[in-house]
């Protein structure tokens, strides 16, 4: 028999090569274990990073519109040209002690990122104007454009995170491992239309919602200036801080708003035909008289108002005070040449009584019940203090609610803010009884109301003016205030 061509090896062989390659498997999934461990334990990390970035950047933002919040309620916008040497610019944005910078670095604080709360000094807030925005802590060098287009920019800062697993690399040899940080950067602009064409038509005007249906008049009466804007530019007719610079300015002052109605037959027949010098027909001082608007659609966010007397929740007029008109436009201009569809109403306003159709609403809005003090106000009414400042009632949601907020604390918001178009008629005059005139838009007011009284008379704090002209065009800006906000922060 002949030899296997291929001679095989004994098992006993087989068996001792064999076992001088034991323990090498193991010793490969040991590493292998390690590796997928180590990068498990670096992913958990870096999700942490990704996670912490994710806050810094939602606190960046909420304390960047807040500041913009703040600067839009302030009524600088209203003040182009003495507010960077009067004083009131500083008090909103000039530096570190200023109001927006001292709410942006709180509200951002209210924020944790890994766990911890934003550090005080890892907010930085700087102001600019225009669309590059700017790097200055005070917004008093940004000049008159401040007043049309205000930029607020918010870094948040949190270093010294609790990275856990990476800490492994400081036992490495030349590796200095001292932990990790993150920031985020977020800018907010608001936008006030007055004279945004520096004297000429407002290129982009603005188109509010929520506004109440009150539509008042341009033209004043004596003891200010003829009109609240200019029909062309927009620009504020009285420019300055009332608080500040004295009775010459609207922003700061307080008016009654009073129903433009004779009878109380539930038809608004207006008694004084727009304000006219030259015939002497204007409100008295301290009062502006207002003309329902026609309301269309049906408003949002409606309260629960079964409370006030008068009050319906089936009346349109009456809801659109009381909640949110999302549906009707109060757009600025004469679109497509012609007068804006927002008409002035034919129905049920009665201002006589506190039952009256305003009354009930504005009761219902501002939570007043009897006669005063459960509302929310402004520190100082009558002449408010500015920066102005908002005190919880003691109807005020937040207090009944009992979450920590008491009557008197300051708040940054209130239902007691409203928007108030402003209309300009031309030859057209108001309605003399049963019918509705098309009106145009050339502005908003943006107003703090105070109280409404048993007469029915609304009294309101001008917190801003907001113009933009009969001849506005181009797509508007949109916002629930006539001085919108937004983030800008690039993606």
């Amino acid at each position: 028999m002949l030899p296997p061509f291929i001679p095989r090896g004994r098992n006993q062989s087989r068996g001792r090569a064999r076992s001088n390659e034991s323990g090498v498997t193991l010793a490969l999934v040991t590493v292998a274990l390690f590796t997928i461990l180590g990068m498990a334990a670096l992913s958990i990390d870096i999700g942490t990073l990704y996670q912490a970035k994710a806050e810094a950047q939602r606190a960046a933002d909420a304390a960047a519109l807040s500041a913009a919040r703040v600067i839009s309620l302030s009524g600088i916008t209203a003040d182009p040209t003495s507010g960077p040497g009067d004083g009131s610019w500083n008090s909103i944005c000039g530096g570190d002690n200023s109001t927006a910078t001292q709410t942006a670095v709180l509200v951002a604080q209210q924020s944790t990122i890994g766990g911890q709360a934003v550090p005080a000094s890892g907010v930085t807030v700087t102001y600019g104007a225009g669309p590059s925005g700017g790097a200055n802590k005070s917004c008093t060098g940004a000049g008159a454009d401040f007043a049309i287009n205000p930029i607020v920019n918010v870094t948040v800062q949190r270093t010294n995170l609790p990275i856990f697993f990476a800490r492994v690399f400081s036992l490495l040899p030349n590796v200095n491992y001292s932990g990790s940080s993150v920031s985020a950067t977020a800018s907010a602009e608001g936008y006030n239309p007055s004279d945004s064409g520096h004297g000429s038509n407002v290129g982009t005007p603005v188109q509010p919602k929520c506004v109440k249906p009150w539509i008042i008049p341009n033209s004043q009466g004596p003891g200010g200036p003829p009109r609240f804007v200019h029909r062309m530019s927009g620009a504020n007719f009285a420019p300055g801080i009332y608080p500040v610079n004295g009775a010459g300015a609207y922003v700061g002052q307080s008016f009654l708003l009073q129903a433009d109605c004779g009878s109380s037959s539930g038809i608004c027949s207006p008694t004084v035909n727009p304000p006219n010098w030259s015939l002497g027909i204007f409100p008295a001082p301290g009062t502006i008289y207002y003309v329902p608007a026609n309301v269309t659609g049906t408003p949002l966010a409606v309260p629960s108002c079964s409370a006030y007397t008068g009050y319906s929740a089936s009346n349109t007029f009456q809801t659109a005070i009381s909640g949110c008109d999302q549906t009707t436009v109060y757009a600025c201009g004469y679109p497509g040449g012609s007068a804006h569809g927002i008409t002035e109403a034919n129905l049920s306003e009665n201002p006589f009584g506190a039952t009256g159709d305003t009354a009930a609403a504005t009761e219902c809005l501002i939570n007043q019940t009897g006669t005063s003090g459960s509302q929310d106000s402004l520190a100082g009414f009558p002449v408010p203090t500015f920066p102005f400042q908002i005190q919880a009632g003691s109807s005020n949601s937040l207090v009944t609610a009992a979450t920590g907020v008491t009557a008197g604390d300051d708040i940054t918001a209130s239902n007691s803010i409203v928007t108030i178009p402003i209309a300009e008629y031309g030859g057209t005059g108001l309605p003399t009884g049963g019918g509705a005139t098309p009106v145009s838009i050339v502005g908003f007011l943006q107003a703090f109301v105070n109280n409404v009284d048993s007469s029915g008379n609304v009294n309101v704090t001008i917190l801003n003016v907001a113009g933009c002209g009969y001849a506005a065009s181009g797509t508007p800006v949109y916002g629930t205030s006539p001085v919108p906000i937004r983030l800008i922060t690039p993606p």
